[in-house]
Parts: structure tokens; C-alpha cells; sequence
């Protein structure tokens, strides 16, 4: 069977992951690379814990809604300017970060970071629908791609303590900007525009927000990336302030989660050719209910942390690589002509649910428990299955 090629992008699947995960890496890692310095950074900026604890929400949810606006430019004037002024633009707030002086200050060039890093990410995943639409190594590489988003964020928080511990939290942030400036420069020969010459050349919502399968499928993904969403929001205050783990012990054991997605991960071309789109999520799903169960009944039991906390987060990890290796391919099939306005609406949609649902169990719920998250995936999981078996039911 043969598959249609963009002339100007004739990467191995290696070869492009590398040129793409930068952006990929950099977005997600931005998000939480300072959590182990979180305590520290309200008296050093003279501000509450919780504005510091806003700068993570907010992030969030701008890298989403930014990319209601970067999505359908990039079908307009490409892919490859979008990625780059965006990167640029995240370098730049990397770098005033790093420099700020004022809880004000630091909040608005988070807001910056976060626009330039939404940028990134759709053109990034744009690009993606365009080279790889129907192709089976779209699963290796959705996979991939999806589990940095949460998988980076358990390495940054090592790469995090260990930069402020020797340099300061201001070194953290100089750090990222320099990574990015080298992104965009190895972008700048390497990148080159896959926009495809029929995309759309107006914005256009309705086909996307009326699909059934494109809400089934970014439930699905929105559940599988709020777990650890509402995870890393918990975890400090749960393994830091309550049992007592060191920075570094506690980065360890939050990059042990990652560790069980990546040896996940290198299976998910196999159980996607198995499973398929719709069993791949629906088991993706189940990981998550079963590492819930797990987590409640840590808190009506007490464990051990490692017993109650991170023990179920391995089994929800799992679930959240079988989601996210297809969800995208399920959310984004009817649309390979606006592909960077269904890729928008896909990440928009899900921050929205992460930033919005997820805050709303941490805030609601105890956060210096584990119900936030036991509540978010429990429920998440849940409207995702149900929704799966109504869409499984139509195209019966």
C-alpha cells in the first residue's frame, strides 16, 4: 500500500523525531521545569504561594487557547513561520524570566512563554497530520510526541533541582531560552513547509466542534494528560511537604513515572496494529479507572507513599501512553485540509479540561492527598468509555 509523501520533507521517522521533539520538549518542559523550587520562589518574589501556583495553571491553559489563533494561521501561511516566530518568542520570555524581578513581572512573561510555546506545539503536530496521515508510523510517533508532553515534565523537575541547586532558580529559565535559540537555528535549514497547497484558507470550526469523534477522542486525551496534570500539581505537596522527600528524591521518584512510559512507548506500534484506535483508548481508559481504585484506596487505607501514590501513577502511566498513541489519529482523521485548526482545537480543548476540571479537583478536593487525582481520572476515564461505546455504537 503506498502513502502520499510531502516532497520537501523526506526524513526518516528518527530522523524527524529528532528535528521535531525539541519543540515538543521544550514546551512541556517549561511547564514544571521550577517545581522544585516552587516553595523557594514566593519569598524570593516577594508574593504568595498561590500566584506561583497560578503561573502553572495559567500555563497551561494558554498553551492551549494560544493555539486556537496559531492553529488556523498555520494553515494560511504555513507551518514553518508559525514554529519559528513562536520558538523565537518563547526564547525571548525564557530570558526575561530568568531576569524578572517581581511577581508581576514574572506571571506576565510566563503568559508570554506560554504563547510562543503553544506556537511551537501546534505547528509541531501540524506538520505531523500533514507528513504522516494515515500512515502506520504515525502511531510510533503520536505516541512519542504525546508521552513528552508528559513524560518530560517528571525529567524536569530533576534537570530543575540540579540547575537551582548549584546556580540559582533564575539559571533555570537561561537555560531553556539557550535550548530554544538552538532549536530554532537547527529549524531554520532543517524545517522545511508541509502545508498542504489544497489546506483551507479561512478559518473553519463547525466541521471540527460538530464531530463526535473528535470530542470522543480528545476527552480520551484530555483525560490521559490532566492525570498528570493534577499529578505533578499534588505531587510536591504530597511526597515534599507530607512524607518529607528530599528535591532530588522527589524528582527521582517523579522521573520513575516516566521511565515506565518510555519502556510503554516502545510497544505502542505493536498494541495499536493489535488493538486498534477505539481498544487502545478504551484499555488506555481502564489504566486510568484501575490506578484511581488504587489511589483511593491508599487514602482509606494508608500506605507507604511510594505504595499509595507512585505505585498506582506507574499503572495510570501506562494508560495514558495507550491513549495518547492514538487519540490524536482518532480526533484529527475527517480533517487533513485544516490540519492545523483541528490540531488547535484538539490541544485547546484539552487544556481547557486539564486547566480548568484539573485545578478545580486539586482546589476542591484535599491536594495534599491523593483524591485530586484518584477524582480527575476516575471521572475523566469514565466520560471517555462512555463516550467511546456511543461513537462504537453509531459506526456499528
Amino acid at each position: 500500500m503506498s502513502y502520499p509523501k510531502i516532497p520537501s520533507w523526506n526524513y526518516s521517522v528518527p530522523a524527524a523525531l529528532l528535528l521535531m521533539a525539541p519543540f515538543d520538549i521544550l514546551a512541556s518542559l517549561a511547564m514544571d521545569i521550577y517545581l522544585p523550587v516552587v516553595p523557594t520562589m514566593p519569598q524570593a518574589l516577594a508574593t504568595s504561594p498561590e500566584v506561583i501556583q497560578l503561573t502553572l495553571s495559567l500555563y497551561m491553559l494558554v498553551l492551549g487557547v494560544g493555539q486556537i489563533v496559531f492553529g488556523p494561521i498555520s494553515d494560511i501561511v504555513g507551518r514553518r513561520p508559525v514554529l519559528l516566530g513562536g520558538t523565537a518568542l518563547f526564547a525571548v520570555a525564557s530570558f526575561l524570566l530568568a531576569g524578572a524581578s517581581s511577581a508581576s513581572l514574572f506571571v506576565a512573561f510566563r503568559l508570554l512563554q506560554a504563547i510562543g510555546a503553544s506556537a511551537a506545539l501546534v505547528a509541531t503536530f501540524a506538520t505531523v497530520r500533514d507528513v504522516y496521515a494515515e500512515r502506520p508510523e504515525s502511531s510510533v510517533i503520536y505516541s512519542l510526541l504525546g508521552s513528552m508532553l508528559s513524560l518530560v515534565p517528571a525529567f524536569g523537575p530533576i534537570v530543575g533541582a540540579l540547575i537551582a541547586d548549584r546556580y540559582g532558580w533564575r539559571a533555570i529559565f537561561l537555560v531553556i531560552g539557550l535550548l530554544s535559540v538552538a532549536a530554532v537555528l537547527n529549524a531554520c535549514t532543517r524545517w522545511h513547509e508541509t502545508r498542504p497547497t489544497a489546506a483551507a484558507a479561512t478559518i473553519a470550526l463547525r466541521p471540527i466542534l460538530t464531530s463526535f469523534p473528535f470530542w470522543v477522542y480528545t476527552t480520551g486525551f484530555s483525560a490521559a494528560m490532566g492525570a498528570f496534570f493534577v499529578f505533578f500539581s499534588t505531587a510536591p505537596r504530597i511526597l515534599i511537604d507530607q512524607a518529607g522527600f528530599s528535591g532530588i528524591s522527589f524528582s527521582l521518584l517523579f522521573a520513575s513515572v516516566a521511565l515506565v512510559m518510555i519502556a510503554t512507548a516502545r510497544f505502542a506500534k505493536h498494541f495499536v496494529t493489535r488493538w486498534g484506535i477505539a481498544g487502545s483508548l478504551a484499555r488506555g481508559m481502564t489504566m486510568l479507572l484501575l490506578g484511581a481504585g488504587m489511589l483511593a484506596t491508599g487514602e482509606m487505607f494508608p500506605l507507604a507513599p511510594v505504595a499509595s501514590f507512585i505505585l498506582p501513577m506507574w499503572i495510570i502511566a501506562v494508560g495514558i501512553v495507550f491513549a495518547t498513541a492514538v487519540t490524536a489519529n482518532g480526533a484529527l482523521a475527517a480533517f487533513g485540509d485544516i490540519a492545523g485548526t483541528a490540531v488547535a482545537l484538539y490541544f485547546c480543548v484539552e487544556s481547557l479540561i486539564v486547566g480548568i476540571a484539573g485545578t478545580l479537583f486539586v482546589v476542591l478536593l484535599d491536594g495534599d492527598t491523593a483524591w485530586p487525582l484518584a477524582g480527575y481520572t476516575g471521572v475523566t476515564a469514565l466520560i471517555t468509555l462512555a463516550g467511546l461505546r456511543q461513537l462504537l455504537r453509531k459506526t456499528a
